[in-house]
């Protein structure tokens, strides 16, 4: 009897539990594989944390979304009503949503920094080419993803937005027509593009975007983590093991990122907008997404067929990017290709904020209720959490400083 008790404490629990698992399944080349990775420490490590905090904010999209999932209706008649419930009825509905809302924001943000770092320190070079493009493809998901979401609620912004959009495809010459038609489901935007948009934000994209992030993932196992172009080795300052330090810097940039966002969603919980009314005339000022919105300024001053493929000629040059930088490739630095990159990113950015110095959208301030939302309240739940974050990335440093120490007490360890 004593012997069973003793069993049942929880570290021989563990114990056991892990010895009967790897009895049948042998983890060990897995854990192999794992401890492979490192991250090397130099001046700009910085650059490495922005991968790891899109990842945790797509796990923050998805599980807020599947809550999202068990209230929403997608149809014409049911998707604003289904918004409203969810705002206004659910107990911490309007948390959830808004939470939802703002990780989308960030998500896209983050991508774009990791994308702006990766391009500038020519992470893309030989033998990363398959991890850039893989990575492309995910920047190209993620808008897809904001773009496909932003009809969902079918407020008035949102229609309105989605009609200029799923308008630009047919521009192209031949198939825009049968494209644009495909994305409303018909001749104009209604309950069929609900539809069609909904499926495509909760099943094509992520499906999409796991294939991508698991291929993305692999990729960088096999082949380390890139120093940038020029970078002597010597300049490391030491690699450290990703599941036992890195991921711990990881961890407290991704507890500040869930501060801000839950932050963010409780001081300016997200707006519901008036509900679409197709029979009325489109109002002025409306705009899509901040991602698209140098697109839009670009679209009005150019005829949109030139627009468009401007817009496709730079993403296939992106895209190709590794093949075309062949002194990034041959480990030499040369000014061309990022000359040409540095422009495109200055006309996005003047676009950018020409279009927001356009008028917007000319409506009241929303006056948000619901029965689980008190402000006061909110603030005082934010202090508490804040305190938490604090302790919890303090813990976190701490610990990092341990097993780094550890770890270097065992590599000067003289081997017998």
């Amino acid at each position: 009897m004593k012997r069973q008790l003793q069993n049942l404490k929880p570290e021989n629990l563990l114990a056991s539990t892990v010895s009967w698992f790897q009895e049948r399944v042998d983890l060990g080349p897995a854990i192999a594989f794992a401890r492979k990775k490192t991250v090397p420490t130099h001046r700009h490590s910085w650059i490495y944390v922005a991968g790891g905090a899109a990842m945790f904010l797509l796990g923050l999209q998805i599980a807020s979304g599947i809550l999202l999932m068990l209230y929403y209706h997608p149809t014409e008649a049911g998707a604003y009503e289904s918004v409203q419930k969810i705002m206004h009825d659910v107990p911490y509905g309007w948390l959830v949503r808004s939470v939802h809302v703002y990780s989308g924001h960030l998500f896209i943000a983050v991508i774009c920094v990791h994308f702006v770092t990766v391009l500038f320190s020519r992470a893309y070079r030989k033998p990363r080419e398959l991890t850039w493009l893989s990575g492309f493809l995910m920047l190209l998901m993620a808008l897809a993803s904001g773009f496909s979401g932003y009809l969902l609620p079918f407020n008035e912004l949102s229609y309105y937005a989605t009609l200029v959009g799923t308008e630009i495809p047919a521009t192209v010459p031949f198939v825009g027509d049968v494209v644009k038609h495909f994305l409303r489901g018909g001749g104009q935007v209604t309950g069929e593009t609900i539809t069609r948009f909904y499926a495509a934000h909760v099943m094509i994209v992520p499906i999409g975007m796991g294939l991508l992030l698991g291929i993305h993932l692999v990729l960088i196992q096999m082949q380390g983590m890139s120093l940038p172009l020029g970078m002597p080795k010597k300049k490391v300052k030491d690699n450290r093991p990703f599941f036992s330090e890195f991921i711990l810097i990881d961890a407290c940039a991704w507890l500040v990122l869930f501060g801000l966002i839950v932050t963010l969603a409780v001081v300016i919980p997200a707006e519901i907008g008036l509900k679409a009314d197709p029979l009325k005339p489109a109002p002025t000022g409306i705009k899509p997404e901040w991602y698209f919105l140098f697109m839009l300024k670009t679209l009005k001053l150019v005829p949109e067929a030139i627009g468009v493929g401007f817009f496709a000629l730079a993403g296939l040059f992106f895209l190709l990017l590794p093949f075309l930088d062949r002194r990034a490739s041959a480990e030499k630095k040369g000014p061309g290709f990022v000359l040409i990159s540095l422009a495109l990113f200055a006309y996005a950015v003047v676009f950018e904020t020409l279009a927001w110095l356009d008028p917007g959208l000319d409506h009241p301030p929303e006056v948000f209720a619901a029965d689980t939302y008190n402000f006061s309240s909110g603030m005082v739940s934010l202090a508490l959490m804040w305190l938490v974050i604090a302790f919890s990335v303090f813990y976190l440093q701490r610990l990092l400083k341990t097993n780094t120490q550890a770890r270097k007490l065992q590599q000067d360890r003289p081997t017998a």
